[in-house]
């Protein structure tokens, strides 16, 4: 008899959790099992910001899919379409090719892209931080900076090459801006010609304060930190034009710059629109035990999905959803693999329910905040508790061991100035790394479906 197949969509935290539980709880003969993702690599993104400044190898934070998945069939593409009626998935390949790929039950976990909004100029000049290699060229491209603007004998030049302005007040923006930071403060030694007044980091955020989940105490304390190592932090402001070598902001002022870094917040996968499924604030919405709402056998979860949020239900926020971030998206996928599971076998589904652990940012250095189980940490305290819990969430013993011996090697050496230049000719737009513009209208997904492509359907 030929076997039921799942198939799963998204090899982050969410899908790659579920694809290993699955994994452990239906033998060979139960299911086929099938993950469909550009990468090859689970992404522990929580990390990026320390990749950006070279505190750790990409090899750290990307635990290679083949070590995790061991009969998981891996299709190396993105989905860009599904036929919910006909059960049928459109896969575009890393090969640009189309193949179909149907299912008996799909696992939605396509996660999120950056948030962006209609600015002029800022499709085209904008960096984001949401990929390994919006990462790895954003490093190239803050070295490549220090490297021009040493070179320049143009006074004007050199300024703008220093000015750095990061969008986005939460824990990505926050990082990224307080690792990036120590990266250029300490290329002050090995750049003997530059003028350690002219680099300028910007924290730019409409909101009144950065990271408001950890509380007053705890955003206060960081919004010190990062402005006591001269960051200039400003508060309901946003981003009016970018231009090449200009950012404009709200409040009037005009900054020459060639580095505008955006991370202002996270929107689910363009995918979820092409669907005609329900949803609530962008996420498709599912029923607590992960089911989508009017699709037969689809589950969804992880950034995509409006997962309701039990725990916080019971305390009397009835309209809660599960926020977007890693610790949810896990436990989800183990839930969600239950759940699977649990129908194929005829039984009954249960519903996903988590507390939240607490919040850990690490500011590099000594410096971190941290609130796990609801007790508030600064220093170094909470800089352990923070790596710590990044160094159990990461996947393999193999990154964990990379990990550890990066963070020590930084800490005794310092940190070094190398451009890859593998991306030096490369726009670095986000369309180009987050793949936004990918995806298939609905009359473009259903001719793909009911013709045969040049592959066989699998």
């Amino acid at each position: 008899m030929e076997r039921p197949k799942v198939l799963i969509v998204g090899g982050g935290f969410a899908g790659v959790e579920c694809a290993r539980r699955l994994e452990r709880q239906l033998q060979p003969y139960e299911a086929e099992l099938t993950l469909v993702t550009p990468t090859s690599y689970e992404l522990y993104l929580p990390l990026l910001p320390q990749v950006a400044s070279g505190v750790l190898t990409p090899q750290s934070v990307a635990a290679p899919l083949r070590r995790l998945l061991r009969r998981t069939h891996i299709v190396p593409g993105g989905a860009v379409g599904i036929d919910t009626d006909a059960k049928v998935c459109v896969v575009r390949l890393i090969t640009d090719e189309m193949v179909n790929e149907r299912y008996d039950y799909l696992v939605l976990t396509p996660g999120s892209v950056t948030r962006s909004f209609d600015i002029p100029g800022l499709d085209m000049y904008g960096r984001g931080m949401k990929t390994l290699a919006e990462a790895a060229w954003v490093r190239d491209h803050v070295i490549a900076q220090l490297d021009i603007a040493s070179a320049t004998e143009d006074e004007a030049e050199r300024a703008a090459r220093l000015q750095f302005v990061v969008v986005g007040g939460g824990y990505a923006g926050t990082e990224t801006v307080a690792c990036l930071q120590r990266l250029t403060n300490s290329a002050l030694r090995r750049y003997p010609r530059l003028d350690p007044s002219l680099i300028k980091w910007h924290l730019v955020d409409l909101a009144p304060k950065i990271m408001p989940e950890l509380g007053d105490r705890l955003g206060r304390r960081a919004l010190q930190i990062i402005r006591g190592r001269g960051t200039e932090v400003s508060l309901g402001v946003s981003v009016s034009e970018v231009t090449e070598n200009t950012v404009s902001l709200t409040d009037g002022r005009t900054l020459p710059c060639h580095t505008l870094i955006w991370t202002a917040g996270v929107a689910a996968s363009p995918l979820i629109g092409t669907l005609g499924l329900d949803t609530v604030r962008g996420r498709l919405a599912v029923t607590a035990d992960l089911r989508v709402h009017g699709a037969d056998g689809v589950f969804a979860l992880g950034d995509a999905a409006a997962v309701p949020d039990l725990a916080k239900a019971a305390e009397g926020e009835y309209d809660a959803i599960c926020p977007p971030t890693a610790q949810h998206a896990m436990r989800q996928g183990w839930r969600a693999a239950g759940n699977v599971a649990a129908t194929l076998r005829g039984e009954a589904t249960q519903p996903y329910r988590h507390k939240d652990l607490g919040l850990v940012v690490d500011l590099g250095g000594c410096d971190a905040v941290a609130r796990p189980l609801g007790f508030e940490l600064t220093g170094l305290s909470a800089q352990l508790v923070t790596r710590g819990y990044h160094f159990g969430a990461l996947r393999t013993g193999t990154a964990r061991a990379r990990t550890a011996a990066n963070w020590v090697l930084n800490s005794l050496t310092g940190d070094d100035f190398v451009r890859t230049g593998f991306l030096a000719r490369s726009a670095g737009r986000l369309a180009d790394f987050e793949r936004t513009d990918a995806y298939l209208s609905q009359e473009q997904r259903d001719k793909l479906t009911s013709m045969a492509t040049s592959r066989p359907e699998r």
